[in-house]
């Protein structure tokens, strides 16, 4: 007769991508404000006074627009829902103001998908209103609702003091909260954010388009907001994904021009694109462990880790990781495909260490009554 004993097992992997030599020239910028990022891992591959709280001008719209997706996501208001044009939404948002606007007018009834639209690519301030209006009831208590929600999405260097980013002197952002911001737009509700991307929009027979330079002049652009005024200059958050998958998200603010502007951003944008890559240091299609099985139609299951483990990085970088695999075995069956079998720490080549859970990558089923006798008896 055979009992099977439990064992610890640890596995030591090492891990390594070489890459050819690139040598990363030293980004500039005449942007006051910048920071970018990447968008998978949150690496900052340039930042300048990023967590520095500046006025977003238009580019704080993206809060607005966060607020009607979750507001919609949650049930308590559809697409097809009507919110009425106020006078004040008129007068502080509409054509007369030489600001931008979605040219609505009092007493209209407009839908919430043509206004989330009108924010996002025709940067209507009448909109925002009409919005912090019929969601709030003022526009101050709308506000105050973007600074609570924007703090528990760990926004450190926000407060909002209205819905359009009109100037007011507390209404400030920092560029490292429109990334975390843009980051949480394209995550959270993936079925919207292709609304930025879109270059034009008709309301009310006016054909306005989208004001980022990076959606004619860079190819994998796909969002997000400009904004200006006199205090702040020209400003742009943008998005880009490259044809390797990767997404880059950008910040730059204070600049003195629209073409200013734009050349900045695509100098930013093409440098990461140039000069970073991620390499993937968990696989999760990849085993790395074949674990025995206690009393299974199958005597070993393979262990795969629970997630990708990505890292950024220069081109002209080799990474290296190490990963240590422990678990149990033998595992008793049955087994379920996703079930826990133990843990993989990896130390990052800043000697972070980050612990990942190993998972069954298959089903195992129990042996039946003539297959647990014959395992006994060591058949």
């Amino acid at each position: 007769m055979r009992i099977s004993q439990s064992k610890l097992c640890i596995l030591a992997l090492v891990g390594a991508v070489f890459a050819t030599p690139l040598s990363a020239e030293t980004l500039k910028t005449k942007a006051k404000y910048a920071l970018l990022m990447d968008a998978d891992t949150g690496y900052i591959m340039f930042d300048k006074k990023a967590d520095e709280p500046m006025h977003p001008a238009s580019m704080s719209k993206l809060m607005t627009a966060y607020m009607i997706d979750e507001a919609v996501k949650s049930g308590k208001y559809k697409w097809d829902d009507e919110f009425e044009v106020s006078e004040n939404a008129w007068k502080k948002g509409g054509a007369a103001t030489g600001g931008s606007t979605m040219f609505l007018e009092p007493k209209q009834k407009v839908r919430l998908d043509d206004l989330l639209k009108g924010i996002i690519i025709q940067s209507g301030n009448d909109a925002c209103i009409v919005v912090a209006e019929n969601m709030a009831g003022t526009e101050e208590a709308f506000a105050a609702k973007m600074t609570q929600k924007a703090k528990k999405m760990g926004l450190k260097n926000s407060t909002f003091k209205n819905a359009t980013g009109i100037p007011h002197p507390e209404h400030l952002m920092s560029a490292k909260d429109l990334a975390l911001l843009s980051q949480h737009i394209i995550r959270d509700y993936p079925e919207q954010y292709e609304i930025y991307s879109q270059k034009e929009f008709t309301y009310n027979g006016i054909k306005q388009g989208n004001r980022n330079p990076l959606l004619y002049s860079l190819d994998g652009a796909d969002g997000l907001k400009t904004g200006h005024t006199q205090k702040s200059g020209y400003g742009l958050t943008a998005s880009v994904k490259a044809k390797d998958g990767r997404r880059l998200i950008m910040v730059i603010n204070g600049l003195k021009s629209m073409n200013e502007r734009a050349e900045e951003a695509r100098k930013m944008m093409s440098w990461g694109l140039a000069n970073f890559q991620n390499s993937n240091l968990l696989d999760t299609q990849k085993p790395l462990a074949s674990v025995d099985v206690w009393l299974g139609e199958a005597k070993t299951v393979n262990a795969v880790a629970a997630k990708n483990l990505i890292q950024t990085h220069l081109i002209s970088d080799d990474i290296q990781a190490s990963s240590v695999v422990r678990y149990q075995q033998p595992v008793l069956a049955p087994i379920k495909k996703g079930q826990k079998l133990g843990t993989i720490t990896t130390i990052l080549p800043d000697k972070t260490l980050v612990e990942t859970d190993l998972l069954a990558a298959e089903n195992v089923e129990k042996v039946g009554f003539f297959g647990k006798i014959k395992a006994l008896f060591g058949g």
